[in-house]
């Protein structure tokens, strides 16, 4: 059962404290392990706090989103954009993703197709475009500021730091507008998983899991791991490559299917 739980990226630490309770008691029937394993996922996503994306009316609200390369970070966004729009909200994307080839096209892109606003300095230094998108959504009024990062490996320092510095200037210019501090993590993703949200939760003190990619094979397991460690909730899922294709993290219906 241990090497099973392990297999199925739930990381070391959580799967011996599954089977320790198991072990540690004599009235579950081979049967119903199932039905055991399954509150206990369910105990430990709630114990990591509510599943709602934070916001709040009469003002403007900033979702800082994060992760490595390759987790479908700007996807997301559109995504996102999208929905608020649908929700009749004014909303503005900030393109901190200023290195990689082509991303500012790419946030451009989805923001047409969000029908929401977009600033984008090609090239510039991604803490400016933030900065400066803070004043627009402020001064014009605002509903909704989705800022987009660069991806990097949780181990590069440099590229760490660039996001703290980041994080630093909505800190100033906007601690109180600040809703969500999201980690992006791919469904595929093992338990290297764990690593990335503890390196990125240190440097810009997370606050949500989004768990994209959840269309294909992969069960995204390793999200119970991080709620187990760290305590951060899953808010939101990607499943498909459509607009509408991002929704509201629904705990019995993921842990439903990890056993599909």
């Amino acid at each position: 059962m241990e090497d099973l739980l392990i297999s199925a990226d739930l990381g070391v630490n959580y799967a011996s404290e599954l089977t320790d309770k198991l072990r540690g008691q004599n009235k579950i029937k081979p049967s119903k392990v199932k039905e055991f394993l399954e509150e206990e996922f369910l105990k430990t996503l709630a114990e990591a706090g509510s599943c709602d994306l934070n916001y709040k009316e009469g003002g403007i609200n900033i979702y800082f989103v994060t992760g490595v390369n390759g987790a479908g970070k700007t996807t997301l966004i559109g995504k996102l954009a999208y929905k608020f729009k649908e929700e009749g909200k004014k909303v503005l994307i900030a393109a901190g993703d200023t290195f990689r080839a082509a991303a500012e096209e790419q946030a451009d892109i989805w923001s047409k197709r969000a029908g929401a606003d977009i600033v984008r300095r090609d090239k510039a230094d991604p803490a400016s475009v933030v900065y400066e998108a803070i004043q627009k959504g402020v001064n014009e009024g605002y509903n909704v500021l989705l800022i987009d990062t660069a991806g990097r490996l949780q181990n590069k320092f440099n590229l760490m730091e660039e996001l703290a510095k980041i994080k630093t200037v909505i800190d100033k210019n906007a601690p109180d507008a600040l809703r969500e501090s999201i980690l992006v993590i791919d469904a595929n993703t093992g338990q290297n998983g764990l690593q990335q949200a503890k390196v990125f939760k240190e440097c810009v003190n997370l606050t949500a899991v989004a768990l994209t990619k959840l269309d294909g094979s992969a069960k995204g397991a390793i999200v119970l791991a991080i709620a187990k460690d760290l305590g951060l909730p899953v808010k939101l899922v990607g499943v498909g490559e459509k607009m509408e294709d991002v929704r509201d993290f629904d705990s019995k219906e993921f842990v439903k299917a990890l056993f599909i």
